[in-house]
Formats: structure tokens, sequence, C-alpha cells
């Protein structure tokens, strides 16, 4: 078996990304992978403008009184600071030519005279640049803001909109085919028989699909027969980057997967030294004109599945995708179980909560088939090969929310 990161260095190296691209509008591009470097023409701010609500000033006026000259909203464009005033200046709006500090309004005292004039008390000391956002201070005109391969998030797309970006080119959807093997399943819906099971990995592994901005091509249940698993990687093939299954791939009598797959391309990569998710395989199934579709198999039992498209799938579509690789956050946090039956040959991922005293809670039932521990867990608790667990020690915590968002 492969340990964890001997499978992802594996499966990592020499992916070809798509190379279609397409330009969409900004608004539209969340989750999606950048083809291309942004390049800002402009600063941000666009000019010296103010921070706080208050008076622009010369900072060599500080301790006197100043009568107020100008009046200086956002989104005008201020004449000159007159010698021996102030300007009343709102957040936002740009600093008047010749003043170099603002005052908070909370800091100042004013007057009105008898001819109308508004007079303004100044603090006995004002540094220079005192709450001003300098030009350009942000992002500088010439500058590459967003790198090709940014997964852009709501923050990728403030930024590209603050230069004025209306459009941005990205990689096309990926194109990820789905599909269940095991003549047990049976959709929610429908009636259920004895020996019987509701599909669940087809709709958790849809919605994580979808959570990565995947186009989706759902060709349902597969029965447990070689010929019927063959021509659906065949059909998957056909109209798939990547064929990604589930169950089928471990080493039982009805197991036709990666049989299948080995018959119509290959096998690179099977069973990892993971628990849950042992029996994980990767591979690419041939097309008609020669061409082959990535091929990912995931074991069959709700929470493998779940893990090892997490772990392995999961970085896998996003090279496929175009996006930059990246390590996965560990935090470190102490733990309120034991666990004392570690495995002596795998890492294992326990599904654990956060409690509100800052400590772990372990799902009592551990089992690769108890989806319930899923929904239960903020985090998966990641042990070494026979490492074992007292409360109070500290264990690494993969965050569940990292591992499932964009």
């Amino acid at each position: 078996m492969l340990t964890l990161a001997e499978a992802l260095d594996r499966l990592l190296t020499g992916v070809l990304p798509v190379t279609e691209t397409e330009v969409l509008p900004t608004a539209e591009c969340l989750g999606r992978v950048l083809a291309v470097d942004v390049t800002s023409t402009l600063d941000v701010p666009p000019a010296d403008n103010g921070a706080m609500d208050g008076y622009a000033v010369r900072a060599r006026d500080a301790g006197r009184e100043l009568p107020v000259r100008l009046r200086v909203p956002a989104g005008s464009w201020p004449e000159a600071l007159p010698v021996d005033a102030a300007a009343r200046l709102f957040t936002g709006a740009p600093l008047p030519p010749g003043a170099d500090a603002v005052v908070m309004q909370e800091h100042c005292t004013t007057r009105t005279a008898d001819d109308g004039v508004t007079w303004v008390q100044l603090p006995a000391e004002i540094p220079v640049g005192q709450h001003v956002r300098r030009r350009g201070e942000d992002i500088a005109a010439g500058n590459v803001i967003l790198q090709a391969g940014t997964l852009l998030n709501a923050a990728a797309l403030g930024l590209a909109a603050s230069v004025g970006l209306a459009r941005l080119t990205l990689r096309r959807r990926l194109r990820v085919a789905l599909f269940s093997t095991g003549d047990e399943l049976v959709m929610p819906g429908e009636p259920l028989p004895p020996g019987a099971i509701f599909n669940s990995n087809r709709f958790t592994l849809r919605a994580l699909l979808e959570g990565l901005g995947c186009e989706v091509r759902d060709l349902g249940l597969v029965p447990d027969r070689l010929e019927a698993t063959q021509d659906a990687l065949r059909r998957a093939a056909s109209q798939a980057d990547v064929i990604l299954t589930s169950g089928g791939v471990s080493v039982g009598e009805e197991d036709h997967v990666k049989p299948a797959v080995a018959a119509l391309g290959r096998i690179e990569l099977w069973q990892v030294a993971i628990k849950p998710g042992k029996p994980f395989a990767q591979g690419a199934v041939r097309r008609d004109d020669g061409s082959e579709a990535l091929f990912v198999g995931l074991p069959g039992t709700p929470v493998s599945s779940f893990i090892t498209f997490l772990l392995l799938a999961r970085p896998l579509l996003r090279a496929c995708q175009g996006a930059a690789r990246s390590s996965p956050v560990l935090l470190r946090l102490p733990a309120a179980f034991a666990w004392t039956r570690p495995d002596p040959k795998r890492q294992e991922f326990l599904r654990v909560r956060l409690q509100s005293d800052g400590r772990l809670s372990l799902y009592p039932n551990q089992g690769s088939g108890v989806l319930s521990s899923l929904a239960f867990a903020d985090g998966l608790a990641v042990l070494k090969p026979d490492q074992t667990v007292q409360p109070g020690d500290v264990v690494d915590v993969l965050p569940m929310n990292l591992l499932t968002s964009c």
C-alpha cells in the first residue's frame, strides 16, 4: 500500500489540465479557475483619499482654529485647499491638493460664526498622513493581482471588480462522469426491497463535484456485471474528462470496476494506507479515438467514499481544472477522547467535532459505513499508524469546511 503522501505525489505528477477557456461576467465566476494572469491597469485607490469622516488639513496647522472653506463628499473632485483653511471631508473622498492629513470629526470642535462660516478647532498634534489612504496603496497599476490557476472566491472576485474587470478568462468546467455500482442500491423514493439500501454516495459525490464547479454527467446505477460496467465506462469516457465511480474497486467476486478499467485502459494506483478508504483506485479508460479519460474509483462504503474523495480525488480534480496546488491546513487541537485501538499500518482519519471548550469530541461509532459520523463532524483527526490518543493529547486536525469549500 502507498502512503497518502506517496499516493498524492503519484496522482498529481504530470496531470494535464483542461486547456479550453471561456470568458464570463465576473459575477458568474465564483469557484472557477482563472486561466490567465490578471494585471491591473490602474491604481487602487486612484487618488489619496480620506479614511475617516472629518477635516482635511495641513499637518503644520495643528492646534489652530481654521475656517472650513471646502466641502468634499465621496465621488467629487476637489479644488486645492486654500492656505489657512480646512476642508470638510467624508470617508473615501479625494484629498484636496495641499492637504496632507485628515483629522477625525470626533477629535475636533466646531463653531459657526455670525457670517455663517464654520470654524474648526484642530488638535495640538497632527501627524502627516494621518487617516489618509495613499494612491495605489492597495493595488499599483501594472501589477499582477490574480495569477493563472487562482481558485476564484468571493475576495478574488471583489479584487477583480475593484480594478474594473467586468469579465474574466477561465478554464472551462471539468466534465466528470459519475456512476455507482452495486445491485443492493436503490434510489430514494423507490421501494426498498429486503437486502437493499438507498444510494447515498450518488448524492454526496454529486454535491462535492458541483461544489468544485464540475460539470457532472450523472450515469446513475450500474449493475454488478463486468459487461455492464465496461459499457458504462465506455459511455462515461466518451463524454467526460474524468470518470468517478463508487464501489467495485475492492477484491470481492462482485467487484467489477477495477478489472473493467484494466481491460479498457489501465490501473495505475490501487490501495492507499488510510483508514477508512484503503481500496482507492486510479487509472485511465481509452476512448475510441485513442485518447483517454482519467479514472478515479472510490470505495463503496459511504464514509470511505467521502473521505477518499476529499483526500485524493479532490486534489486530482483541482489539478485537472488547472488550479494551483496547495497543501491542506492542519490545526493542532487537544482531544477530549481516548483512542486505544490504532491501526498498525494505516493512517487514520477520525470524525471529530470542536467543542465550546476548544477540545475535540469523537463520534462514538467510527465505522466506515456510518454516514452520521460525517454529518456530526466538522473535522478529521489525523493519526499516524499505531498512534494512540488520551484526553488532553494534542492531535492534528483537518477542518472539514476547508476540504469541502471552494
